[in-house]
């Protein structure tokens, strides 16, 4: 029987199948889904945002739905709605696309905030609410949406205060020349797409879900993580810092990283590999970053340069399920 790690390997070698040049990106989305958080792939048209998302949904053997989002899109045509029933003189809830285990929202900047604020909400309290009734969404929940860069012709941008709700932003960017060459001698997108095997499933992610909220974390650790945190609430180009959802963001990506690792304790590489993918969506830039051209991966890199990390160690915490 394989282990919680040779299955996670398992889900990031099925998903390379398809996403050709992006280990690292697809590394990142899956420490993301391990830690239980939603995902924001930023980036232009056509580098395989998708893709991506659609190979994690049938590596994992989830139940998944997709939306693309247009202007006309309404909270009704995410959630559900209520429906009369004339035989028995009661309301029954039609369950709307939302009710699957990974729900990927196509451009989701393309349709109104009162529909992106009512898929917010459910990613928020894990639950739709119609008419007063909660209904809650299966486990695991992951939302995985893809968002087009500033000056998109008719995008309507998510607030910062939205894009906390979001774990990590990722941006794949474009293929290197032997990636797209591969990619341009290949098979169809389709074709490719069935050769994912599912190597998990819904119940087995939820259980390494649960090892990776075990995974260790020194005082230290927490200490450094706090510390980055509040040098964006005093960095002079900043003028809106990383909020407390962010901290716990930061820790529970990092301990995922780590278990990708294959360890059971998380060390400081782990907190600075994972700090700027947390970061750069949860920070609001001042007059002055802006005159400067900063942006706000420089400012994440200078603070990752000046906090001092914590000496190292070693805890001896393996798991051998």
């Amino acid at each position: 029987m394989a282990t919680a790690y040779e299955c996670a390997e398992l889900v990031i070698s099925e998903v390379k199948k398809v996403v050709k040049g992006k280990d690292e990106c697809i590394q990142r989305a899956f420490a993301a889904i391990l830690a239980g958080g939603h995902i924001l792939i930023e980036d232009v048209p056509g580098v395989g945002k998708t893709t991506l998302a659609m190979a994690f949904s049938n590596a994992m053997g989830l139940k998944n739905q997709r939306v693309q989002f247009t202007p006309d899109v309404m909270p009704a045509d995410i959630l559900g709605f209520s429906m009369y029933q004339k035989d028995t003189g009661t309301f029954e809830y039609k369950e709307g696309p939302i009710m699957c285990n990974l729900f990927l929202a196509d451009e989701i900047n393309r349709t109104s905030p009162k529909t992106q604020s009512a898929l917010l909400e459910v990613m928020e309290e894990g639950a739709v609410t119609i008419d007063g009734i909660r209904h809650p969404v299966p486990k695991p929940f992951i939302v995985m949406a893809t968002q087009n860069p500033k000056g998109s012709a008719g995008t309507q941008l998510l607030p910062e205060s939205q894009l906390d709700r979001f774990m990590i932003c990722l941006s794949m960017g474009y293929p290197d020349i032997n990636n797209e060459i591969a990619i341009a001698k290949g098979k169809s997108m389709k074709r490719d797409m069935e050769q994912v095997r599912g190597v998990l499933n819904a119940d087995a992610l939820v259980q390494m879900q649960e090892i990776v909220e075990q995974v260790y974390v020194h005082d230290h650790i927490y200490t450094y993580v706090c510390k980055l945190v509040q040098s964006t609430r005093e960095n002079p180009y900043i003028e809106l810092g990383i909020s407390p959802r962010g901290t716990l963001a930061l820790v529970r990506m990092a301990k995922a990283w780590a278990f990708l690792k294959e360890r059971m304790y998380v060390t400081p590489e782990d907190v600075y590999e994972m700090f700027t993918d947390i970061g750069k969506h949860r920070l609001v830039l001042n007059t002055k970053a802006r005159v400067a051209h900063v942006t706000e991966e420089a400012v994440l890199k200078g603070i990752l340069s000046e906090v001092r990390q914590p000496a190292a160690y070693m805890e001896k915490r393996e798991y051998r399920g």
